[in-house]
């Protein structure tokens, strides 16, 4: 039995219905979206780099990472134990691997709460304290015995001020 012409058009305006109330309530999602914030056309804030990209970028700017060990942070602080990692770095005018202690903290709170103490934790370090090297970039600092040649400390001012994003 064949249906009837208004039998059909019965049978598609549900269908067109349930299209124009999903449309309308899209544009009314994308109206609520948009209306919070949460649509955004900006690129989000640069975060601090972990170590993984910062060796990265060392190996990129001509300075070798070696011997990195977690958790020794050159003294028994208990604060910057958990921030801190050793490492021997070598490159550019650096013929020998020099070992130096990277502290990265959470943010920038924790890094001006902590950055103080890693004066005295040097101590049980450094044996000269007048060539002491010390490089702070929030989110990190960077220290170790020196004198370190100019070409290696300006690559890891670099590196350190390219990897720090906005500084956490």
């Amino acid at each position: 039995m064949a249906s009837s012409p208004a039998g059909r058009r019965r049978a598609r305006r549900p269908a067109r219905s349930r299209i124009a109330a999903l449309g309308a309530s899209l544009a009314a999602l994308v109206v609520v979206v948009a209306g919070c914030g949460v649509v955004s056309s900006s690129a989000p804030p640069a975060t601090p780099t972990g170590f993984p990209g910062i060796t990265g970028r060392l190996a990129a700017a001509g300075i070798s990472v070696s011997d990195y060990v977690s958790g020794d942070a050159g003294c028994t602080d208990p604060d910057l134990v958990p921030a801190s990692i050793s490492l021997h770095a070598a490159g550019l005018d650096q013929a020998t691997p020099l070992k130096l202690y990277l502290y990265v903290f959470k943010d920038r709170p924790a890094w001006e709460r902590h950055r103080a103490q890693i004066g005295p934790c040097a101590q049980a370090y450094v044996t000269d304290p007048q060539t002491f090297g010390e490089i702070e970039q929030s989110p990190y600092v960077l220290a170790g015995q020196g004198p370190w040649p100019p070409k290696f400390e300006a690559a890891l001012r670099q590196v350190l001020d390219l990897a720090a994003g906005t500084g956490g």
